[in-house]
């Protein structure tokens, strides 16, 4: 029996090729045979990417060697000029920019189909949202082997035109509720469920959409997309409709279809580790992108593309660019200098850039008030041992701020000495009030001053959020609130990255309106050991 993640790859390389529209496919799978066998399905014409090319290959540019050799200008096209299927490589490492020039050209729907292959081995290392997101199906061939593969011809000989099968707005609204259960905001979504649904009846040869084409269009398109479980109804069945209405209904093929019955079909195919998954994307989907500030240069780092510019002290000079630039005005030059040779004028000068990551400083804010903060402050204390054994390797600061009482107390300085952490780390009385704010206004002053030293700072916040102590010291539960709110908004209007992670035995809602507030991600880790929150951190920060 074929495994079910291959059907699904070889049926939306099918629908792919009948409604290009559906944008394309991320297919999930490390390099072996498995992928190489579905690669083979793919159009042999289709044009290959990789994370690295540059604008002049997407988009085409000057072609240098040719304009020199001939003396007038020459133009290359880019692999965009033509509508077809791209194959991007290594997705998981494609960096925005090239994500949201690749989006745009799905957006401007010139029949481009994108085969996005992730080759991530961990949960947080996937290819880009936004782009992912204009795509319509996403398989995952990880637990696929040889023996449960199938050979699938692809063929279209039966197949219809997609805007010829007609679809009742009842199947519309369905699968906008189906969407709305999982959990799904995105427009996209539905739509591609639209499409592919006739795209399948099309398939088959059929001009209207069946129970089956819908069926398989929301497994495809709504399971990697949903952001909550769907409950299963425990109420009793709706009661039959009245027999004329049933009559009227089966001349049709009736969509009487119970929304519960598409959900099954969906909650088949979410992961068991949904919520795991879901707790990973929501992290990195904060401020924090998991490296330092970039600070852009002309001396060392990772090459930028070069721009225009004047030959001073430090600079360095670009020579392909600066030919590039000066190539198409050579016979002009020529003709009005009258002397040979190649001409460079100032305007033409390309300077080299290049990009480099600061150090980042994690300060970890732990409360330590309370009947459990010992407990909490030694999960803070593994934690912090725990990503200082790969501080060297990441080149992170670790800081730690608790706050217990009515004030909190910088217990830790920035370091990367794992030793003078344990030495300071070795005993803390806990007890006491909830100073939320003290300890987020300590956080904020060590981030301003790790900013003034080239730092890139990040406040991890360790609470159960139950603030009861004002800014001021006094016993004020509703004050204290307000104060915390009110660090929260200076902390993000001054940029500031930061997590909040919730120690509570069940979430508390004022914490998550605390993270809104600040813009930060929001992980809710009721009774969490210290290498489960070195891991929900890690994974937070993008590493």
């Amino acid at each position: 029996m074929a495994n079910q993640s291959w059907t699904h790859a070889t049926l939306a390389l099918q629908l792919l090729r009948i409604d290009p529209g559906l944008g394309g496919i991320c297919i999930r799978a490390r390099v072996g045979p498995v992928r190489d066998r579905l690669m083979a399905m793919v159009d042999p014409d289709a044009r290959r990417l990789h994370p690295a090319i540059s604008d002049e290959a997407l988009f085409g540019g000057l072609d240098l060697s040719a304009t020199l050799a001939s003396g007038h200008l020459v133009q290359e096209q880019g692999l965009l000029a033509t509508p077809g299927t791209l194959i991007l490589a290594m997705a998981e490492r494609a960096t925005t920019g090239l994500a949201a020039r690749l989006a745009v050209a799905l957006d401007k729907g010139k029949n481009h189909t994108l085969v996005a292959l992730d080759e991530g081995a961990e949960p947080d290392e996937c290819l880009n949202p936004k782009l992912a997101e204009r795509l319509a199906f996403h398989v995952d061939l990880s637990d696929c082997c040889l023996a449960d593969l199938t050979d699938a011809v692809i063929t279209n000989k039966n197949a219809i035109a997609p805007r010829a099968v007609t679809m009742s707005g009842d199947i519309t609204a369905q699968i906008a509720r189906i969407a709305d259960n999982l959990g799904i905001d995105s427009m996209r979504a539905p739509m591609f469920a639209i499409r592919t649904a006739r795209a399948h009846a099309a398939l088959n040869g059929r001009g209207t959409v069946i129970v089956e084409d819908l069926e398989i269009a929301c497994a495809l398109t709504l399971a990697h997309r949903a952001t909550r479980m769907p409950e299963p109804e425990t109420g009793e069945e709706p009661p039959a409709p009245p027999p004329d209405q049933e009559s009227q209904n089966n001349t049709e093929e009736s969509f009487d279809l119970p929304d519960e019955l598409l959900l099954d079909a969906v909650r088949a195919l979410l992961p068991d580790n949904l919520l795991d998954q879901l707790t990973a994307q929501k992290a990195r989907a904060g401020r924090g992108n998991g490296t330092g500030a970039a600070h852009k240069g002309n001396r060392r780092g990772r090459p930028l593309p070069s721009r225009a510019g004047r030959i001073s002290d430090g600079a360095r000079i670009d020579i392909i660019g600066t030919l590039r630039a000066a190539a198409p005005w050579q016979t002009i030059r020529r003709n009005a200098t009258g002397r040979a040779g190649l001409q460079i004028r100032p305007a033409d000068i390309r300077i080299k850039r290049f990009e480099e990551k600061s150090d980042r400083l994690l300060i970890f804010t732990v409360d330590a008030s309370g009947s459990s903060a010992l407990t909490r402050l030694a999960e803070a204390k593994g934690a912090v041992e725990l990503l200082l054994a790969q501080a060297y390797a990441r080149r992170d600061h670790v800081a730690l701020v608790a706050f217990r009482g009515t004030d909190a107390e910088l217990l830790l300085p920035p370091t990367r000495s794992l030793v003078q952490t344990k030495r300071r780390l070795a005993g803390l009385p806990g007890g006491g009030g909830t100073p939320l704010a003290a300890g987020m206004m300590t956080a904020f002053e060590q981030a301003i001053q790790a900013t003034r030293r080239g730092l890139t700072p990040t406040i991890a916040i360790l609470t159960d959020g139950r603030a009861n102590i004002a800014l001021d010291g006094k016993a004020d539960r509703k004050q204290a609130a307000t104060d915390a709110q009110q660090i929260a908004r200076v902390l993000r209007a001054h940029g500031t990255d930061a997590i909040v992670i919730d120690t509570g035995n069940r979430p508390e809602p004022a914490l998550r309106n605390l993270a809104q507030t600040m813009d930060a991600a929001y992980l809710p880790l009721p009774r969490a050991d210290a290498e489960r929150l070195s891991k929900s951190v890690a994974t937070a920060l993008g590493d």
